[in-house]
């Protein structure tokens, strides 16, 4: 089958056999939400049809994130990116995930790619929607989302075998009180705020962190526990906000790559409908670790919570060049 991404390719051509291949579905990759955009993840080409996915421990938020579990997720959108990418040349990614725990735990995945199908519609415009993914943390618009457009966020969850739920009513404000009780926990820690700095740098344009223009405002009421990255301006946001959580059925490494996936593919999908979301992960970076392998509730283990809604056009956060989070051999074989 003719690789159905680029044009006079060869029937057995891989999707890693060029250059341009290479940076084109790396590029896709790196486009992935993460914590802090600390962009934590690095790429190894090993042939024309393999890739591999590491963590970048350089990369760890070692207050916030002890245990990696933010780092899972955040690698774990940049996966399912990959995923889609790969579709995009008419092949099909197999996953296999954590495939050395004990001698390479960095080494998240390994990506093969065998011939397929030319992808679907839906993948197309998934696809189509990376470059336009944004984290929105600006005031929504006090309109709900349809009942189809919320079905189709739960199905995107229910295809990488994750579960979605909406939090209304009282829960939803129980929630929200749990996430300021959380956030002010960790503000008034001095290394969580030393950490949190070396992440959002107002005046600086590098590659990584949360610019200032990504900020946001500080809601006016306080009753919408955003995350301060120390913006001085102030707004009026939505006073009962449309509030999802994910759930994944266990919590370990496995759990939190998928947790990643099906978080990529809510978020690409809500862009396609015109949805913005943000995200509230202040009670699980609290988590202790006593709380790994406790009991779950009905649906497993919440790695998420997601607010949505209709927000403004809100500029891209700024990304690694693919140079530098591509293993260095690996760039001298593509």
């Amino acid at each position: 089958m003719t690789d159905a991404g680029v044009p006079g390719a060869r029937p057995w051509d891989g999707p890693f056999a060029s250059h341009a291949g290479v940076r084109r579905i790396v590029a896709s990759a790196v486009a992935a939400p993460s914590v802090h955009n600390t962009q934590p993840w690095r790429f190894r080409r090993l042939d024309d049809t393999t890739m591999e996915l590491y963590a970048d421990l350089d990369r760890l938020l070692a207050v916030t994130d002890p245990l990696g579990r933010g780092l899972g997720i955040s690698c774990g959108a940049a996966l399912f990116n990959l995923r889609l990418a790969v579709r995009m040349t008419g092949h099909d990614p197999g996953v296999l995930a954590l495939p050395d725990p004990t001698g390479r735990p960095d080494l998240l995945a390994t990506v093969r790619a065998t011939p397929g199908g030319p992808p679907t519609p839906d993948e197309r415009l998934l696809h189509d929607m990376i470059p336009h993914r944004r984290t929105n943390r600006f005031p929504f618009e006090r309109r709900p989302l349809p009942r189809d457009v919320l079905l189709d966020l739960v199905n995107a969850a229910h295809d990488e075998d994750a579960t979605l739920l909406l939090v209304k009513g009282g829960t939803a404000r129980r929630v929200l009180d749990m996430v300021a009780l959380a956030d002010d926990t960790l503000t008034a820690d001095a290394a969580y705020r030393a950490e949190l700095a070396r992440w959002t740098r107002p005046g600086a344009a590098g590659p990584d962190g949360v610019p200032a223009h990504a900020f946001g405002p500080r809601p006016r009421s306080g009753e919408l526990p955003m995350r301060g990255f120390g913006g001085g301006e102030v707004a009026d946001f939505e006073a009962e906000p449309q509030l999802v959580a994910l759930f994944t059925r266990g919590d370990g490494p496995h759990d939190w790559l998928r947790a990643g996936q099906a978080l990529q593919r809510v978020l690409l999908t809500a862009t396609a409908h015109g949805v913005a979301a943000s995200m509230f992960s202040q009670p699980l970076d609290l988590r202790p670790p006593q709380h790994r392998g406790d009991r779950p509730g009905p649906f497993g283990h919440v790695q998420m919570l997601i607010r949505l809604g209709y927000g403004p056009p809100v500029p891209r956060v700024p990304r690694r060049p693919v140079y530098e989070v591509l293993d260095r051999t690996a760039a001298r074989r593509a």
